[in-house]
């Protein structure tokens, strides 16, 4: 068990880590070949921070643990909605101003889709392969048809070329180790412990994959620009279920988990649905809010680990 527990560790650790490197080396060659904000801020971010997902849930499929992979999915956007924006909320209110409403819509439709596919309990090279058509006509439309505030989403480049290389490259090898250690301790933990590896994709894995957008929301909340979680929250959402669930359906082409069917989904429709209502009607999501997002994430944890 000690070995399980060391290997997942590590694992988490160089998922947070490679995460960070990542995004920072990425953003910095693309502003350095002069790639735009939005592009930068869509494109490569985006792909950047869904990474570390990426590589567990890939990893997890190639195993064969179809549970892990797809309980990563799942359980990283709970994690993004309810934890991250709950914790980020805490620190300080995040002011809504009417933006992201488009994005959330594109969320919970995603969202919808997925829930679809589980419950049709088929899987294939050619769903797979829907889904990242689905990503890349997203990028695509949000391409053309920028918000007003998407300047705001660029991060700075503070690397010098040689750096910016470095950190890419370094960030890569970081996340490809931490993922396969992550996974094959999370593996021999829920044997260990005899809980389902769904279960440990739901939570141990989720929470570690969603470390790199946890820590970046809660700087940005700290600096003072709290919104900016709310863009790393659904671009997040909608990148793990295109993007992510697109590789591992290509990958691995078996049917999602019927576990997942049930609560965890409804829950999941259900906080996409919430933050699309809150986008339309609300101005902030303060410590209040905050505090209840966070609370349903810990009392789901709870749940699922019970059950």
């Amino acid at each position: 068990m000690l070995e399980a527990i060391i290997l997942s560790v590590l694992g988490l650790i160089g998922l947070a880590v490679g995460g960070e490197f990542l995004v920072r080396g990425s953003v910095a060659i693309a502003h350095r070949l002069g790639v735009s904000n939005l592009v930068t801020g869509l494109v490569i971010v985006g792909f950047a921070t869904s990474m570390p997902e990426m590589v567990a849930s890939v990893e997890a499929a190639l195993m064969g643990s179809p549970e892990l992979a797809w309980g990563n999915i799942v359980g990283s956007n709970l994690a993004n909605t309810l934890l991250i924006l709950g914790v980020t909320a805490l620190v300080a209110p995040i002011a809504l101003k009417g933006t992201g409403k488009r994005d959330a819509v594109v969320a919970l439709g995603v969202t919808l889709l997925l829930w679809g596919i589980t419950y049709a309990q088929t899987g294939s090279i050619w769903i797979g392969m829907v889904l990242l058509a689905g990503l890349i006509a997203y990028i695509y439309w949000r391409y053309n048809h920028p918000r007003a505030d998407d300047e705001d989403e660029e991060e700075e480049a503070d690397l010098k070329p040689l750096m910016a290389a470095v950190a890419f490259l370094g960030g890569l090898g970081l996340l490809v180790a931490g993922g396969t250690a992550l996974v094959t301790g999370a593996i021999d933990l829920a044997r260990v412990f005899g809980v389902s590896e769904t279960v440990i994709g739901l939570t141990i894995v989720a929470v570690g994959t969603s470390l790199p957008e946890l820590a970046a929301s809660v700087a940005a909340a700290l600096r003072g620009k709290p919104g900016l979680a709310l863009g790393n929250v659904l671009g997040s959402n909608i990148y793990n279920i295109l993007l992510i669930g697109g590789v591992t359906m290509m990958v691995a082409p078996v049917a999602v988990p019927a576990s997942l069917l049930g609560f965890e989904f409804a829950l999941l429709a259900f906080s996409a649905l919430a933050l699309l209502l809150l986008l339309a009607v609300g101005n902030n999501i303060g410590r209040l809010a905050g505090f209840l997002l966070a609370g349903v994430f810990a009392l789901n944890t709870a749940f699922v680990f019970a059950g």
